[in-house]
């Protein structure tokens, strides 16, 4: 089968195509657990990477969250605290997501996010744009998160190109600079305006 060439816009998720985190949700998830939101926001965030990277399970990453604030890690707490999670990360931005679907016209465009497995599937459920994409990768799918190596050369063999085929755009410099690192082109996330000015410059007339 031919390799289809045509140069390939990879998109980092959240806080490019999709929204931070819900402003206030940390706060909920902190007041259920009965503790501080600044010891929880550090119980949060310690395990998110191996969470992230498919290594751990929800129930092992709520688990390890809920051991560090001491507090009892029973399967309705832990049911609870992974759907408010998943419900603070689920809003996209609109017009972005309409800039995404129209760039196919021009090339093809793929997704690479740091996102728990279990996210991505009730992210997939919500959003159906994404199975117009080129090819989607999730971290806790594909076993590897940005910025390791792994992870943009999953997106490299996946599409049968060659990593200068490739732009990829994210909101994080270190995860711009990791991708550049392995011979992918790359633009750091500031907004849409200057996305679509980066991208028609890369882009082939």
């Amino acid at each position: 089968m031919p390799t289809d060439r045509r140069r390939i816009v990879l998109f980092d998720l959240f806080g490019v195509i999709a929204r931070h985190q819900r402003p206030g949700a940390l706060d909920k998830m902190a007041a259920r657990c009965h503790t501080p939101l600044d010891a929880f926001t550090t119980a949060y965030w310690t395990h998110r990477p191996p969470y992230d990277a498919g290594r751990l399970t929800a129930s092992a990453y709520w688990t390890h969250v809920l051991h560090d604030l001491s507090r009892p890690a029973d399967a309705d707490t832990i049911e609870e605290l992974r759907l408010t999670d998943i419900h603070s990360w689920s809003r996209v931005d609109e017009r972005m997501v309409a800039y995404v679907r129209n760039l196919r016209e021009r090339a093809r465009v793929a997704l690479l996010s740091n996102i728990p497995a279990d996210h991505a599937d009730a992210f997939l459920a919500a959003q159906s744009w994404l199975y117009d994409l080129d090819h989607v990768a999730f971290s806790g799918k594909i076993g590897a998160a940005k910025p390791e190596p792994a992870a943009f050369q999953h997106c490299v063999i996946a599409l049968g190109a060659a990593p200068a085929d490739f732009l990829f755009i994210d909101d994080r410099e270190e995860n711009v600079s990791a991708a550049r690192a392995v011979g992918l082109d790359g633009h750091v996330f500031t907004g849409q305006d200057g996305l679509a000015a980066a991208v028609d410059a890369w882009l082939p007339r």
